[in-house]
């Protein structure tokens, strides 16, 4: 019967080029756990065979951060042309009914009423998205028809918050593009109410583009384009802080992701607690949060996440 000792040993890297580290990047040592064996009845020397499979098994570097959801050169991550004529079309029918809606208020002299509608616009936008992403985080999975695919990556990104910075803005955005393009012009195309126009206009582009201000919400600043930046702090778009808590247990707060400045009233006034017990007594549907999952974990694993690219590339080398 052998005692098993602990060590922790830092060991550092070997100097060479294919290691380099960009100047600018944190660079850590791997940790890597040592167990010796020390013999009790055994000596060492009778056993080789024994301790070196010990040894072998033993030396091994932990890595807490699955560097498969990492990596900027995933398919799944990058957009395609398709998605980029979604976005495309999505933008050209948001700036369409602005655009239309300028040139009549201009004509009838009435700007008040469709710059009041724009903001309605706007704030019902980020309702609108919060009440969206309670309905895909607790109801539904991968089989669902038709919206399976989302439902499948609204999910996931709890257990991997980090990969939507990896996502480019176009693979990110063109499912609410594509939606926005097919039901928003055919409406402002028959519309010539310019306060409707400004309203749908709003709505609809901030709608588009909530996934992008989410994903924004969990970059780190360093790397945040600095409209966004100056945006997020004067709470026009929704920064990181007024967002961290949807990913706390029990996970059932701060759903939306436009500005949030919704947040605060759904969350005190426990609406989405409240639709969840509905949900149940009429459907007999619990909803995700209830699990008791916890996925705390990852809120360390996406700080680490945050390194630049040539630093993470670096890393796999070695």
């Amino acid at each position: 019967m052998s005692a098993l000792q602990h060590h922790t040993l830092l060991l550092p890297r070997p100097s060479s080029p294919r290691h380099f580290h960009p100047p600018h990047s944190s660079h850590r040592q791997p940790l890597i756990t040592i167990r010796s064996a020390a013999a009790t009845t055994t000596p060492f020397k009778n056993n080789p065979n024994q301790n070196q499979n010990q040894l072998a098994a033993v030396l091994q570097p932990q890595h807490r951060t699955p560097h498969i959801y990492l990596t900027t050169t995933d398919p799944g991550l990058t957009s395609t042309w398709s998605h980029r004529a979604w976005l495309a079309t999505g933008c050209a029918a948001v700036l369409f009914s602005l655009l239309k809606a300028a040139i009549l208020s201009a004509r009838t002299r009435t700007w008040p009423q469709p710059l009041l509608a724009c903001y309605t616009g706007y704030v019902l936008a980020d309702l609108g998205s919060g009440l969206y992403h309670w309905a895909i985080d607790n109801y539904g999975d991968k089989t669902t028809p038709v919206l399976g695919a989302q439902l499948e990556a609204a999910q996931g990104h709890h257990r991997w918050p980090w990969t939507i910075t990896r996502r480019e803005c176009a693979n990110n955005v063109h499912a609410l593009a594509r939606a926005v393009a097919l039901s928003v012009l055919p409406l402002e195309v028959m519309c010539n109410n310019p306060a409707v126009l400004g309203f749908l206009g709003t709505f609809a582009g901030c709608v588009m583009f909530c996934q992008q201000c989410h994903a924004w919400a969990h970059g780190t600043r360093s790397r945040l384009p600095p409209v966004v930046a100056a945006l997020q702090d004067a709470g026009v778009l929704l920064s990181r802080v007024r967002h961290q808590g949807h990913h706390r247990p029990p996970y059932n707060s701060n759903y939306c992701i436009v500005s949030g400045m919704w947040n605060g009233v759904l969350d005190e006034n426990k609406v989405f607690e409240v639709l969840e017990k509905v949900v149940y007594v009429k459907l007999g549907v619990k909803p995700k949060s209830w699990s008791g999952l916890d996925y705390s974990a990852t809120i360390e694993e996406e700080e680490e996440a945050q390194i630049d690219d040539h630093t993470m590339k670096s890393e796999l080398l070695y």
